[in-house]
């Protein structure tokens, strides 16, 4: 991922995807809630959301 896109995508995790990790925009996997979808700046990503430990984990960033 080039420096600028990279700088974007942290800075769109930090401040969209980390505080509401169920909002903007991303869905669902599976009717699994905790099993989401989203585009972050243009990047498609997957992840889980463990509220025991209160972690959002990026299992595929699909970069193209």
């Amino acid at each position: 991922m080039e420096p600028a896109l990279r700088t974007r995508f942290d800075a769109g995790m930090r401040t969209l995807l980390i505080p509401d990790p169920y909002g903007h925009g991303s869905a669902p996997i599976d009717r699994d809630e905790d099993r989401r979808e989203a585009t972050v700046s243009g990047v498609v990503i997957r992840y889980y959301v463990s509220h025991s430990v209160l972690t959002v984990t990026v299992v595929r960033v699909v970069f193209v």
